[in-house]
């Protein structure tokens, strides 16, 4: 099979078996073989398919699309960003996560992080994808991190429906003072920001995660991140 081809099958299993998640099949699933079976399968296959991705990327050829001066730094700038919104989404509670459904019971539900947008996790990826499709500017690269951008921007609407219809009038309550773009419920004055709250500890997280990240590219991917 072309290495393209190769690589844009694996990146359509891949998105097909991630959005199986927000349709009607994942609750027939779940109760078939139970909830904590399902989360276990899902992760599973979630771990084999972006391993395919990551193999069929790697091994497909360089075919240029754009080269534009000056944007293959910008993952520089752009990923201490993406890495301390998914540090700060992991280490706070959040009722859009899997199993946190609870957090909605807190009294202000939407702290940290969640104020300035309730998918940090998903809205990191999304970055990270952007950045280096851009930076890239090959064939290979958009099909790849364009399958993760795609993924994360939809995912976010999907999660926001999915939570809608299963928690009702407690997730309209959250949802009404958050937002999924970042930052869009506080411009529109529906929250604010709080910097403590996020904490320094999460952004340190993510900022020492981006220089691990930095410091062993060259020995995971065959070339330096600047």
């Amino acid at each position: 099979m072309d290495p393209i081809a190769h690589l844009a099958l694996a990146t359509l299993v891949f998105l097909a078996t991630h959005f199986v998640a927000s349709t009607p099949v994942r609750g027939s699933l779940v109760e078939a073989i139970g909830e904590r079976a399902y989360v276990g399968a899902y992760s599973l296959v979630s771990f084999l398919t972006i391993g395919w991705m990551a193999w069929a990327y790697l091994r497909a050829p360089y075919q240029p699309l754009w080269q534009v001066p000056g944007v293959k730094l910008w993952p520089l700038v752009v990923m201490p960003f993406s890495l301390v919104l998914v540090a700060a989404g992991v280490m706070t509670r959040n009722p859009s996560a899997v199993g946190q459904a609870a957090a909605l019971k807190a009294g202000d539900p939407a702290r940290g992080i969640l104020r300035v947008t309730r998918h940090p996790v998903m809205w990191g990826i999304a970055l990270w994808a952007a950045v280096h499709l851009a930076a890239r500017g090959d064939v290979a690269s958009l099909v790849f991190f364009g399958g993760f951008l795609i993924l994360a921007l939809a995912g976010t609407a999907l999660i926001d429906a999915r939570k809608a219809d299963a928690l009702g009038e407690e997730w309209a309550r959250f949802a009404a003072v958050t937002s999924n773009v970042p930052f869009s419920a506080i411009v529109e004055g529906r929250n604010r920001f709080s910097g403590s709250e996020i904490g320094a500890k999460r952004v340190a997280a993510g900022l020492a995660a981006y220089a691990v990240v930095v410091a062993i590219h060259p020995w995971l991917f065959g070339v330096r991140a600047y």
